[in-house]
């Protein structure tokens, strides 16, 4: 499937047309907060050479996600295989975007189809764990929190108190399917 509706939200497989889009969160600071630190320097920064995804419109699983209503941009969402049966999901949206629900909205979306469509036995997500709002977006498309990583680098503020990990298997996730 190249797209898919929600109740706010159109997501269709992203193309190069997205790039400018993508490369304007990357620019914001605090989007990019709990990722580097702050924004990107595009002209220093090889998207091949971090520890975050930099999507550049030609990704295969990485969904954008504009508005329903009036095709604006709202973010990225991602689904990457880790192998046949366990796939990492990935957000980011635009700060005018940010509390309205959006972000579990597509994220409960994306998983629906990892499991229904995809196929994956489990769904995984890590985030920093001082980035409450992702991690709420985690426990909203039934993710639990399995385990915190210990952070070497702290180059990023709020990095000395971890990253965390939440799973969703997907026995689990019919039992309790979210609502969103």
């Amino acid at each position: 499937m190249a797209a898919f509706r929600t109740r706010n939200l159109l997501l269709r497989l992203c193309r190069p047309e997205d790039r400018a889009d993508f490369m304007a969160l990357e620019r914001d600071a605090e989007v990019m907060h709990f990722l580097n630190g702050g924004p990107v320097d595009h002209a220093t920064t090889d998207p091949d050479a971090v520890t975050f995804l930099m999507p550049r419109g030609t990704e295969t699983d990485v969904w954008t996600a504009r508005r329903e209503d009036s095709g604006e941009f709202v973010g990225w969402f991602c689904l990457h295989a880790e192998s046949e049966s366990r796939a990492e999901l990935g957000y980011r949206l635009a700060r005018r975007h940010w509390g309205q629900g959006l972000a579990s909205e597509g994220a409960a979306a994306l998983v629906e189809w990892g499991f229904e469509t995809a196929g994956y036995c489990e769904i995984v997500a890590c985030t920093m764990a001082i980035n409450h709002g992702s991690r709420r977006v985690m426990e909203m498309v039934g993710m639990r929190h399995t385990h915190s990583v210990v952070l070497e680098d702290g180059s990023i503020p709020g990095s000395e108190h971890g990253e965390v990990w939440y799973a969703v298997k997907r026995s689990d996730w019919r039992e309790r399917k979210p609502t969103t």
